[in-house]
C-alpha cells in the first residue's frame, strides 16, 4: 500500500460522482468523499465552496445542501472543511513496537490490524494513542489528529514507520517524502507469475468511480510510480510470485492498487481481489521490511530493516 505523507497541503477534492452516490444528496455525498462530517459538509455548500457541473468547464456553486446528484456529475471543493482539531489522548494500553528513538525520530514496527491514525470509524486504541502515552510532546508535532506522522500504513500492513520527534524534524522529513528520497521497501506475495522479473508500473491513481471507498488506477487521478522485482515464483499449491515493491510516488494503498492492475493481487487482499477460496491467508500479505531517509539531526543516512512476521512466515511455509 501505498502510503502518502501526511504534509496537510493536499489538493481540494475534485471528483466524478460514481453509482454507487447517484441520488445522494450533496452534503451527504461531500461528507463521505471527503471525510468530513455531515456538519462540515453542509458548512462548505452554504458558503458557495462546492461546485456541481456535467464536467470540469460547467461546474458552478451549489448551495442548497439537499441538491440531489446524479452519476457522472462532477463535484469540486474550492475549500477544505473547516474541522475543529479533535484532541488525541494518550492510552497506555495501546502497545507499540519501537525499534529506534533519538531526540528527533521514532522509529516503530507496526503490528498487522493495527490503524495507525484516528479517523472515521476508528477514533481510539490507534498507534498514535499508544505514541502519545510514551512520547507526550509528539502532541505539539504535525497535525492534531495525526502527531508525529509523516506517512502511513494500511491497517492490513504491517511494518516500518517513522515519526517525528519534533517540529523541525517533522518538517525535514515531510520534505524528503515530498521530494522521494525516503527509501521505502515492501515484501508482497502476488497471484501468478510474472512475465519479467522485474519493472515499473507507472499508473495514476485517484479514487475509483464504481466504488468510493476503494482507490483505482484514473487517468485524472495523481502521479503514482511502484518498482518491483520478483525474488521468487511458486508452483503449488497455486502459482505466486514473492516480490520486492520499492515506492516512488506513496498514494493511498498505491501497491496494493498497481499489482492489482497488472493481473497480480495481492494474496489475502480482499479489497483488490487477492482474497481466493483457493488458498486462504489471513490478512494482505504485504510488509514494509525496509526504511531509509536522511536523519534530521545528523543529515546522515540511516536505513532500518524488519523481518518477516510469524504469520507471513507460516504462509510461505505452505509454498513449494
Amino acid at each position: 500500500m501505498g502510503e502518502e505523507p501526511t504534509d496537510g497541503a493536499g489538493s481540494h477534492l475534485s471528483e466524478v460522482i460514481p453509482a454507487a452516490l447517484a441520488g445522494e444528496r450533496l452534503d451527504r455525498a461531500v461528507a463521505f468523499l471527503s471525510g468530513c462530517s455531515r456538519a462540515e459538509a453542509s458548512a462548505l455548500v452554504a458558503a458557495g465552496s462546492v461546485l456541481v457541473g456535467s464536467g470540469p468547464a460547467d461546474e458552478r456553486p451549489v448551495t442548497k445542501s439537499s441538491h440531489r446528484l446524479a452519476e457522472g456529475d462532477h463535484v469540486s471543493l474550492l475549500a477544505d472543511p473547516v474541522r475543529p482539531p479533535e484532541e488525541v489522548l494518550a492510552d497506555p494500553a495501546v502497545e507499540v513496537d519501537v525499534i529506534h528513538v533519538d531526540a528527533d525520530v521514532i522509529v516503530v514496527d507496526k503490528a498487522a490490524g493495527m490503524v495507525v491514525h484516528p479517523g472515521a470509524g476508528h477514533r481510539a486504541s490507534t498507534l498514535v494513542h499508544g505514541l502519545l502515552a510514551r512520547f507526550p510532546e509528539l502532541a505539539e508535532v504535525g497535525e492534531p489528529e495525526r502527531p508525529g506522522l509523516v506517512h502511513r500504513l494500511d491497517r492490513g500492513t504491517s511494518g516500518l514507520l517513522v515519526v517525528a520527534r519534533t517540529p523541525a524534524a517533522y518538517e525535514h522529513l515531510v520534505a524528503q517524502l515530498s521530494t522521494h528520497t525516503v527509501e521505502r521497501i515492501y515484501t508482497a506475495l502476488c497471484w501468478r507469475h510474472f512475465e519479467h522479473p522485474n519493472g515499473v508500473v507507472d499508473a495514476p491513481i485517484g479514487r475509483s468511480r464504481r466504488d468510493p471507498m476503494r482507490m483505482a488506477v484514473a487517468m485524472d487521478g495523481r502521479p503514482a510510480r511502484t518498482h518491483y522485482r520478483v525474488d521468487e515464483s511458486f508452483h503449488e499449491p497455486i502459482e505466486a510470485s514473492l516480490v520486492t515493491c520499492e515506492l516512488e510516488t506513496g498514494r493511498t494503498h498505491q501497491i496494493r492498487v498497481h499489482l492489482a492492475s497488472v493481473g497480480h493481487a495481492v494474496i489475502g487482499d480482499d479489497v483488490y481481489g487477492g482474497r481466493r477460496r483457493s488458498f486462504d491467508c489471513p490478512r494482505p500479505f504485504l510488509h514494509a521490511r525496509e526504511l531509509a531517509f536522511v536523519h534530521p539531526g545528523t543529515d546522515e543516512v540511516v536505513r532500518f530493516l524488519s523481518p518477516l512476521p510469524s504469520d507471513l512466515v507460516a504462509v510461505l511455509d505452505r509454498l513449494k
